[in-house]
């Protein structure tokens, strides 16, 4: 190994991370003198249990054997989570938990520690980070979410720390529970919510009476969190009670749970949960670890674990690398990954609890398969492998045929009946010559639905030729376009039974008159450019895009004319459903967003105002279009920009176009400004379409990133959409549909083979991997 110099180490903190790290560079290098300072007394800890993944757990026995077998034999493991709502307990089992007493942990560290020679001063403050990095060769800043040393150079780490709107206790029962619980207390403040599992075995040989204090009793232990929204915190009083009272009242919320047992506190205050990152974990030789680089939500119990893993790769890089700026990036590098995939999911399970009242009507399985779905890491796929039993019945309860899974259940809207769940989702190809679409748009639209989708949908068809995105845009302004869409339609609607076609129709407003995106996105055409037209005369890209006129009353009824003539086209050219594009910043979106919309008029300013055109623009296609074919509405859910579309204003848009007759709701985001931040990963949008859904009890199609088939199946039984719409997986693969019924095998009527395609309905055959197994061992 090309150890880097590093004689000298200073560890600021003594939670488990920090003890880690120390023992881990001790033991890599017993020559080094390592030193630790934590400010508490060695018997001090806030908290209860910690939980360890086997993944973490298989880490620490490969790097220190002596650790690995003291935690083995302190560890409470269970392998089911009980879900209780409304007096039901669903119970779902296979999912292999591993816990033990903070206070225990940070003993096995402390004797560990003492064992290898490493120096622990407690009940010392540690002096500043860039102090001690003038006589110590390397500096871990494992001091917390709270981490001076971060505050200190927050130049240099350019730290976000972001709030949220639940407050949370922890507290203890001096009981062991005997599965993760969760449970539910709809209560007349508000609804409140455990979080429970056990973190201490039954000791029958340990009398209560001598146990130290703080300490389990002889019937073990269990971590209680309670959390709720800040205002039912309030309405609840809990903001003026000490915490002595705090845990008094949540043991008598939950008093069934914990069979009439108190509930106990060590130091314990109401908190609202940080979301902490850093631009940087490093600066000169001090490194930032654990809470203080970044903090995940503990619903997902990754605290702990993400320190300890951070841990063992700080030391490792240190080990491995002569140079420490080296060895520091090289840190950075293995673990920023995992810990950004990390944080997504604590994300998406810290926003569910924080919406977990949209929920509570849910039936009783589906709520619960939502919950233990919550951060997209469990799927149905684990669920069905984890405990067939619990995820059969929630199939069951949603509609599901024996053998048929639930992306292959049909779905009515209107007079349509769509084989499956699944939606080829609009996207643009920038090939028609004169809005006319060709062969190119044959094949790409006829190949998706020879591959199984239930609803194909076209790329935005624009409504006239200054409503065209590119050159290249296709359109249904002329009698020409519409015979060449029915060509289409009569070729998917002939060669792929069942598979149904949509069109959406929308119209650039100021993102127009652009190159086709391969040569240039959003970059204004070099010459050929045509005027544009939006709700505000504001320029997509300042400095760079045409600065488009407002449009006027006159303006804004030829554009409905348009859209009407369109839509008239589109019936007689034989679509299926239609869909409005009010997303994205085109024209439509250009008036519901605030960041677009700066009129002065009836049709600006409050957002009833901001809906007035896009629902007249509605109102007359809905007219023309013919009543048992459906309407949808695309929307943009978030601007993913300051001073944007808010979620409430989403749900309103989506209630307002529910309320005017729109069939569904397609909830997108974004791509209304050019500054946006979108919080990217997989399925990144779908949150939103959840709520729409949950809030509104009307049908939606969620999009974003959606990459599998899991992903879709999981989306469906939990309640967070109707429809699935993918775009890059049909890209890849036009028969994603037929190969993902193929891959689940189903055979059923949600997903027919084409017959000159049916010989292909099983992955064909590969070489064997395999190797024979031994028939005998002998001694």
């Amino acid at each position: 190994m090309a150890t880097s110099d590093t004689r000298r180490i200073a560890v600021i903190g003594g939670g488990p991370g920090g003890l880690y790290a120390a023992a881990l560079l001790k033991r890599l290098g017993p020559g080094r003198e390592v030193t630790v300072w934590e400010r508490n007394a060695p018997d001090d800890t806030f908290g209860f249990g910690v939980v360890l993944s086997d993944e973490t757990l298989g880490g620490i026995e490969h790097a220190d054997p002596v650790v690995y077998r003291a935690l083995s034999e302190e560890f409470v493991r269970w392998d089911t989570i009980d879900v209780v709502h409304r007096g039901v307990t669903q119970t779902s089992g296979g999912h292999g938990f591993a816990a033990l007493g903070r206070r225990t942990l940070l003993r096995i560290l402390h004797e560990r520690c003492a064992s290898l020679g490493v120096r622990i001063r407690f009940r010392a403050e540690a002096p500043p980070a860039a102090e001690l990095a003038e006589d110590h060769d390397l500096v871990i800043a494992a001091d917390g979410v709270h981490s001076a040393t971060r505050a200190a150079h927050a130049l240099h780490f350019r730290p976000t720390v972001t709030t949220h709107r639940n407050r949370y206790i922890w507290l203890a029962a001096d009981f062991a529970l005997d599965a993760f619980r969760f449970e539910i207390a709809e209560t007349e403040h508000g609804v409140m919510q455990l979080h429970a599992y056990p973190f201490s075995r039954p000791s029958p040989g340990r009398h209560p009476s001598t146990r130290p204090s703080g300490a389990p009793d002889a019937l073990g232990a269990s971590t209680v969190i309670v959390e709720m929204r800040e205002e039912v915190w309030r309405a609840a009083g809990l903001d003026t009670c000490g915490t002595a009272e705090s845990a008094e009242r949540c043991a008598k919320v939950f008093a069934e749970a914990l069979g009439g047992r108190p509930l106990r506190s060590n130091n314990s205050s109401w908190l609202t949960f940080a979301t902490v990152t850093n631009d940087r974990w490093s600066y000169g030789s001090t490194v930032l670890l654990g809470d203080a680089a970044h903090t995940a939500h503990f619903s997902i119990g990754s605290g702990t674990k993400l320190a300890v893993e951070d841990a063992l790769a700080l030391a490792a890089c240190v080990d491995e690398h002569p140079c420490l700026p080296d060895a520091l990036a090289a840190y950075e590098a293995e673990r920023r990954p995992v810990v950004r995939s990390t944080q997504r999911a604590a994300a998406a399970s810290l926003r569910w609890f924080e919406e977990l009242p949209q929920y509570v009507d849910q039936p009783p399985r589906r709520f619960a398969f939502n919950l233990l779905t919550r951060s997209r890491r469990v799927t149905h796929g684990n669920l069905r492998l984890r405990d067939p039993d619990f995820t059969g019945s929630v199939e069951e309860e949603f509609g599901c045929a024996p053998g048929t899974p639930p992306m292959f259940t049909p779905l009515r809207l209107r007079g349509l009946e769509l084989r499956n769940r699944v939606v080829v989702s609009p996207m643009d190809m920038y090939s028609a010559v004169e809005g006319v679409p060709g062969d190119f748009h044959l094949v790409h639209l006829g190949s998706r639905a020879l591959g199984g989708a239930g609803l194909v949908m076209t790329e935005m068809v624009c409504v006239s030729p200054e409503g065209r995105i590119t050159p290249g845009c296709a359109g249904l302004w002329t009698g020409r376009q519409a015979d060449a869409w029915s060509r289409i339609t009569r070729f998917v609607h002939d060669s792929a039974p069942g598979a149904a076609i949509g069109v959406q129709l929308g119209h650039s407003g100021r993102k127009g008159s652009t190159r086709l995106m391969w040569e240039g996105i959003d970059q204004p055409l070099e010459e050929g450019n045509w005027p544009l037209g939006a709700a505000s005369p504001l320029p997509y890209a300042p400095g760079v895009s045409q600065v488009p006129r407002a449009l006027d009353e006159a303006g804004m009824r030829a554009v409905l004319g348009e859209f009407t003539e369109a839509a008239r086209r589109a019936a007689r050219s034989g679509f299926d459903l239609l869909e409005l594009h009010c997303a994205h910043g085109y024209l439509l979106s250009g008036f519901l967003s605030p960041l677009t919309n700066r009129r002065t008029d009836a049709y600006g300013g409050a957002l009833e105002n901001r809906l007035r055109f896009p629902l007249e623009v509605f109102d007359a296609v809905r007219a023309v279009w013919p009543d048992d074919r459906p309407m949808t509405v695309r929307i943009s859910a978030t601007d993913w920009a300051s001073g944007g579309t808010s979620d409430e204003d989403a749900v309103a848009v989506a209630r307002a176009f529910a309320d005017h007759g729109a069939d569904a709701i397609d909830v997108s985001t974004g791509q209304v400004v050019p500054d946006e931040r979108p919080e990217y990963g997989r399925s990144y949008q779908t949150p939103y379409a959840d709520r729409i859904r949950n809030a509104l009890d009307v049908p939606v199609i969620a999009v974003g990133a959606i990459s599998s088939w899991d992903d879709v199946n999981s989306l469906l039984l939990a309640g967070r959409a109707d429809l699935c719409a993918l775009a890059r997986p049909h890209l890849y693969d036009p028969h994603w549909t037929l190969h993902a019924a193929a891959e689940q095998g189903y055979t059923g009527p949600g997903a027919t083979w084409p017959l000159p395609y049916r010989a292909g309905s099983r992955p064909p055959p590969t070489g064997r991997t395999d190797a024979p197994k031994p028939r005998l061992t002998l001694d």
